[in-house]
């Protein structure tokens, strides 16, 4: 097999798609090797260094063995990307997942706001923890293992919502409108950490400096809207703000019910 390099973006579909083409052959010498060993060698180093930090040279030299012998378990760096997304979705799945409910999941019809909210820390949970994941996130669907059975998941919740069951169409766009707002909120949040890091100084020292300049702007009157908003809404945390919208996407999804 002619080894593909960092650049690749496509897959050899000759040879099937990483979930199901097997590994190879276990190897004692020069030392043990398989796909969960490379990638926790990647997700650790895309935690330390991001995505750009990431290569199969890199991840080989880590494990002390050549870039050849990676080739054998992953042929791009595509796929290799494609296992970090599913090894992260690994810490949002709830479990192996179950038989589609036909109706309500339980008799308290707010059960599914629940499920939602925990389903929704785990993603807020995970993409903290691996900042580098939220960018993976917006294209193609992702169908590894972890990814589908995290997708089941919210779509088994959202099956159980009063009134869409049996309606496929109208749990889509809810699942949609949920991981869109899961995708786009912490996309901002991971986006004020690294600016954090990168200026040294707080999202509040920010606010703080360019305070004089705000005040400035807003004195001509040309954004009233602003002011009062900036003058009397809640200074909310970055939990907090992520717990308030995410209720009003659950309210959205409540109000759809026939």
């Amino acid at each position: 097999m002619t080894p593909r390099h960092d650049s690749d973006t496509g897959s050899d579909t000759g040879s099937g798609l990483v979930w199901e083409r097997p590994e190879p052959p276990e190897r004692r010498t020069p030392g043990p090797l398989s796909r969960a060993l490379i990638v926790g060698a990647a997700v650790e180093l895309a935690d330390a260094d991001g995505l750009e930090g990431v290569s199969i040279r890199r991840v080989a030299a880590v494990l002390e063995v050549g870039p050849m012998r990676l080739y054998g378990y992953v042929e791009t760096k595509a796929e290799l990307l494609e296992l970090m997304v599913d090894a992260v979705y690994a810490e949002i799945a709830p479990g192996p997942p179950g038989a589609r409910p036909e109706g309500q999941r339980e008799e308290r019809p707010e059960k599914w706001r629940e499920e939602l909210r925990a389903i929704a820390g785990r993603h807020r949970a995970a993409a903290l923890r691996h900042e580098w994941f939220i960018e993976l996130l917006g294209g193609r669907p992702h169908l590894g293992p972890n990814a589908l059975a995290a997708r089941e998941a919210a779509l088994a919740v959202l099956w159980g919502v009063p009134g869409f069951a049996g309606r496929p169409t109208l749990v889509q766009q809810a699942a949609g409108a949920f991981h869109a707002y899961l995708a786009g909120r912490l996309r901002v949040e991971v986006a004020q950490r690294r600016a954090e890091r990168s200026e040294g100084r707080s999202n509040h020292e920010w606010q703080v400096a360019m305070g004089p300049y705000m005040v400035r702007v807003l004195a001509a009157g040309r954004h009233p809207t602003i002011a009062e908003v900036m003058r009397s809404a809640d200074h909310l945390t970055p939990g907090e703000s992520f717990t308030a919208g995410l209720e009003m996407v659950l309210d959205g999804i409540a109000a759809q019910a026939p």
